[in-house]
């Protein structure tokens, strides 16, 4: 064999390996495109355990074309219907918050973590104890516990692939091996559907607007945060603690294409960029083939079709959630805990009716200036500052 064009035997070796996988939010976006990338090799994953929030219909049809050990709904509720769904199927049904962490500790090589919000984070942590290769989604797993994810990873020897388009970019062009060489990463941002929308348009918007993203789909409570860019600030604080780098070294620029998906500045002044199509399956792919690539069928980048790609500083007055979340990395302890539980409980509020877009941001700060800090130590830690945060935010809700 020549070495000209082909490949090792070691990465021939890799792509033949059964992969064994678990998805956790299988139902949802992430979840959905992780599903679709599997069925189109499903020869080579060994599909372990499916989970989904209260979406029977669709998990079922999901375990009925992948046959895992077990599929788990989250709401007890929903079990006897999945019971019934899978009858004869030969697959273990199970249902409530310890089923998922049930199912997150069976002995899968890959874990997607794509459970939103903070009924991921335990589920998370139990794969991280058993060492997997975790394909992440859950941002509450660095903005919240952070520190503690990180500390849990090293300990256990887990692998930690991020899913997010910008950090997943960042990752391909990052040098680890000699991380002092990096200037600085530049976290892009599409600016959401009110990039150019006054304040005063801005407090009119309803949820169905905020949830209309000019590139990518995405759910509902993601949406919204692309429209407030509290997503970005997420980014941020993930970012933090996925490189390793300073927090003055992260810088945003929102780029409204989003073909560019974020940036490595290095010192010599090269700047290494991630592009391609927004197409969410692309990044899953890295995470899932890792440490291989694997085919997908996103539409490949024509660049001739796009012309041009432009890109602007934010507006940190029109969009105040990116200042909260950088004044939350700073003080550290608990505080991007309290701002992402916050963040969470104002979505709800907005796309509930009860409050209006520009009263998500006002509710975060609110909550972080009133909330207690105190550093964290365990996943406990996490919990409780969690909670007493919606508790607070909610209660500025229902004034």
């Amino acid at each position: 064999m020549t070495t000209s064009g082909f490949q090792s035997q070691a990465a021939v070796i890799a792509q033949s390996h059964v992969r064994s996988i678990s998805i956790l939010g299988s139902t949802g976006s992430v979840g959905a495109n992780t599903i679709d990338l599997v069925m189109r090799t499903p020869e080579r994953f060994n599909v372990i355990a499916l989970s989904a929030n209260r979406n029977v219909q669709l998990l079922a049809e999901q375990a009925l074309s992948l046959t895992p050990q077990i599929a788990v709904v989250a709401d007890p509720d929903c079990y006897g219907a999945l019971k019934e769904a899978l009858s004869g199927s030969g697959i273990e049904v199970a249902a409530g918050p310890q089923a998922l962490i049930e199912a997150a500790m069976r002995p899968s090589e890959w874990l997607m973590a794509s459970i939103v919000g903070t009924a991921g984070l335990e589920p998370t942590f139990k794969a991280v104890e058993r060492g997997a290769i975790i394909g992440l989604a859950n941002k509450e797993c660095l903005v919240s516990a952070g520190d503690v994810m990180i500390g849990e990873i090293k300990r256990h020897g887990a692998t930690l692939i991020p899913v997010d388009s910008e950090h997943s970019a960042i990752y391909q062009v990052f040098d680890f091996d000699d991380p002092d060489k990096v200037s600085r990463i530049i976290l892009t941002a599409s600016g959401g559907p009110f990039r150019g929308k006054s304040l005063t348009e801005m407090a009119a918007m309803t949820p169905n607007q905020a949830k209309a993203h000019p590139n990518w789909d995405m759910g509902a409570k993601i949406s919204v945060d692309s429209a407030t860019m509290m997503n970005k600030g997420l980014e941020l604080i993930e970012a933090y603690h996925l490189f390793p780098i300073r927090e003055d070294q992260i810088e945003i620029l929102v780029h409204p294409q989003s073909v560019v998906h974020s940036m490595v500045d290095y010192v010599d002044g090269s700047v290494l960029a991630q592009m391609g199509t927004p197409d969410m399956r692309t990044p899953i792919a890295y995470a899932l083939g890792w440490p291989q690539r694997m085919e997908t069928p996103a539409p490949r980048l024509q660049l001739e079709q796009i012309a041009s790609l432009t890109f602007e500083l934010p507006d940190e007055e029109r969009f105040p959630a990116l200042s909260l979340a950088r004044q939350a990395l700073k003080k550290g302890g608990n505080a991007p805990t309290i701002l992402n539980a916050a963040n969470e409980i104002a979505v709800e509020g907005f796309l509930g009716g009860r409050i209006d877009f520009l009263e998500i941001a006002a509710i975060v700060e609110k909550t972080l200036e009133t909330a207690p800090h105190f550093e964290l130590g365990t996943l406990g830690d996490v919990l409780d500052a969690d909670g007493g945060a919606r508790e607070i935010a909610n209660s500025y809700i229902n004034r």
